[in-house]
C-alpha cells in the first residue's frame, strides 16, 4: 500500500487520564473524546549540541524531551475540566469551581491527521496539561464561534522514555480500529531504555 503524500486536518482528539503506581509505572484510563479540535501544534522540545574540533563541526548530539503542544478546541468539556484540570462540580447547584490547590492530572493524548491514503493516528504518552485562559468577543454582523487553547507538555514516559507512537498505512486493521478504545501498547512490550 502506498504511503500518505500529505497530511491535513486534526480530528478525533481523545485523552486518557494517567494513574502512576508506586513502582512508577503509568496506567491509562479509557480514552474519552475531546471534541471540537481546530488546530494542533507540536514543537519539538530538546536541544542540539554542536562540538567543534579540528576547525570543523566534529560531533552533534540532540536530546528528545518530547513536545511543547498547543491544542485549540471549540470548548472544553465539563468532564475534562473535572477529571483532568481538577475543577470541582457542586453536586447540588451544578456550578464548576476552580481552586488554586488543584493539581491537573497527566494524560495520554490521542488524535489523528487525515492523509491522502489513510488517516494517521497518534498517541502522546505523558502529557502535563496547563489550565486554559478565557476570552470572548462581541458578535457583529456574523457570529464567529470562539475557541480555547490548551497547552500540553508531552514528555518522555518515565518508565521507558517513549514519547509518541503513530500508525502507518500498513498498521493492521485490528490495531488501527482499536486506537481509541485503549491507549496503544505493543504486545509484547519493547525492552525498557
Amino acid at each position: 500500500m502506498a504511503e500518505n503524500k500529505v497530511q491535513f486536518g486534526i480530528k478525533r482528539a481523545h485523552y486518557a487520564v494517567i494513574t502512576e503506581g508506586l513502582d512508577g509505572i503509568e496506567t491509562y484510563g479509557t480514552p474519552a473524546p475531546l471534541p471540537g479540535a481546530t488546530e494542533l501544534t507540536l514543537e519539538p522540545n530538546g536541544e542540539q549540541s554542536d562540538f567543534y574540533a579540528d576547525d570543523i563541526l566534529y560531533y552533534t548530539s540532540s536530546t528528545n524531551q518530547g513536545y511543547n503542544t498547543s491544542l485549540t478546541v471549540a470548548n472544553i468539556p465539563e468532564k475534562f475540566r473535572t477529571e483532568v484540570l481538577g475543577e470541582i462540580l457542586d453536586t447540588t447547584d451544578k456550578v464548576l469551581t476552580e481552586v488554586n490547590t488543584a493539581k491537573p492530572k497527566k494524560i495520554a493524548f490521542l488524535f489523528e491527521f487525515d492523509g491522502d491514503v489513510k488517516a494517521t493516528r497518534h498517541v502522546l504518552y505523558s502529557c502535563a496539561v496547563s489550565r486554559p485562559g478565557a476570552s470572548g468577543s462581541t458578535k457583529t454582523t456574523s457570529a464567529e464561534p470562539g475557541t480555547t487553547e490548551l497547552t500540553l507538555v508531552a514528555g518522555p514516559r518515565p518508565s521507558d522514555g517513549i514519547v509518541k507512537r503513530s500508525t502507518t498505512v500498513e498498521t493492521p486493521e485490528a490495531v488501527y480500529n482499536a486506537w481509541y478504545t485503549k491507549v496503544y501498547e505493543p504486545t509484547p512490550a519493547p525492552p525498557t531504555v
